[in-house]
């Protein structure tokens, strides 16, 4: 495994990073394709044997159960300080108000059953709590010990610029990374949220890096349960499947050439535009050891160009 450094803090990562969208109670009826405590535990020891440190979550993920099983897993796989937790809040009554924000962080500490969370994520740009607000409550968690850096996630460039300047101002602890939509097949950022980033020396960590498997597989579709409910993927994705379906060819295409998976050319490219630490999400420990594969792989300028001909804009999926 490698690891590198999230923007300026002191968090070293993993360049992958578990997204733990997959675990979590699927009566919570956020998502039917969730994995239960010990399949969420088996999921993670691989992670950790692979040399994974870096784990994502969300207060709101199946009601709270991911953060759950998440923090047993590691409380009985490894020590506290050999692993870098991400969670986030906005999805919840109050979004990035200051009572929201100190109300779900002690939650979300509980439930992953630690003293402080690595990376503390807005999950959205809150439009209706001033800026300041938000920044100055973030801070405070920062100053008291129960958040070590802050991200941000899904939003315009001239949101998260704002944010930036606010906390610099204000003496305020500014963001360190940005989860963002960002694969092959949606790449509307680079105009200017990531083109931000990298003045801002922010890293990238974004999520559906293979397009919710769309990147992963020949065939569009798939008979599993994820593709049967995933109704979240079948927006951000389906409305463009004519155009985007040529872009999938090409990763098909290169990864025959080279002998790999579509999921290694589509977590190489990212790599190779710099990113820091995809999310890969996976209900198969298989799906872990094929992404880490992927960073034997090193794509040539002629095979970027090609898996990128064939991109059309997009309407904005995330920031909305």
């Amino acid at each position: 495994m490698q690891y590198v450094k999230l923007g300026n803090s002191d968090l070293n990562v993993s360049r992958l990073c578990v997204g733990c969208m997959s675990f979590g109670d699927p009566a919570s009826q956020m998502h039917a394709w969730t994995l239960n405590p010990e399949e969420s535990e088996a999921i993670i020891g691989h992670a950790l044997d692979l040399g994974i440190n870096f784990f994502d979550t969300a207060n709101t993920y199946s009601a709270g159960t991911s953060e759950q099983y998440l923090g047993q897993a590691l409380k009985k796989l490894t020590s506290r300080d050999k692993v870098v937790i991400a969670t986030k809040v906005y999805f919840n009554e109050g979004h990035l108000s200051k009572e929201a924000i100190n109300r779900e962080i002690e939650g979300s500490l509980r439930r992953l059953g630690t003293d402080y969370v690595d990376l503390y994520i807005i999950h959205r740009f809150d439009a209706f709590t001033p800026m300041e607000e938000t920044m100055e409550a973030l801070d405070g968690l920062v100053r008291a010990g129960k958040v070590r850096a802050l991200g941000a996630s899904a939003m315009y460039g001239y949101q998260f610029h704002n944010l930036q300047l606010i906390a610099r101002a204000n003496g305020w602890t500014p963001f360190v990374s940005m989860q963002n939509h960002y694969n092959l097949l949606y790449r509307e950022d680079e105009r200017e949220l990531i083109p931000i980033c990298r003045q801002e020396g922010v890293s990238l960590t974004p999520y559906s890096p293979l397009a919710a498997g769309r990147l992963a597989r020949p065939n569009w579709d798939a008979d599993t349960m994820r593709s049967r409910t995933d109704k979240t993927a079948v927006s951000k994705y389906d409305g463009t499947r004519d155009a985007d379906m040529r872009i999938a060819k090409r990763v098909y295409e290169t990864a025959q050439a080279r002998g790999c998976s579509m999921s290694q050319v589509a977590l190489a490219w990212l790599w190779a535009k710099g990113v820091a630490s995809p999310i890969v999400g996976a209900t198969k420990s298989r799906y872990l050891s094929d992404a880490a594969g992927a960073l034997d792989i090193r794509l040539s300028a002629e095979e970027i160009a090609a898996l990128e001909a064939d991109y059309l804009p997009h309407k904005v999926v995330g920031a909305l």
